[in-house]
């Protein structure tokens, strides 16, 4: 069980699961795109890499596509908020 600030404990589903690994994601695929940290990416993928670069543009729209996400299913009560 999950004690929400206003005294309520929530139970952890799914869907929050998924978000919150998906926001994680897309918040460090933004930091690499942002900060040019594409030499890792790069080196560690090998071809794969230079097939599918990390962009500004995509990673921004991913971040963006997540956050709607959760805005959607924070406006349903499906989503556990943290704080």
């Amino acid at each position: 069980m999950l004690s929400v600030s206003n005294g309520t404990s929530m139970e952890w589903n799914i869907e929050s699961i998924i978000f919150y690994i998906l926001l994680l994601d897309a918040a460090g695929a933004c930091w690499m795109a942002w900060t040019g940290k594409q030499h890792w990416w790069l080196s560690h993928l090998g071809g794969m890499g230079t097939q599918f670069p990390i962009t500004r543009g995509w990673t921004s729209y991913y971040l963006l596509l997540v956050l709607i996400m959760g805005w959607i299913l924070g406006k349903h009560d499906i989503l556990v908020v943290l704080f």
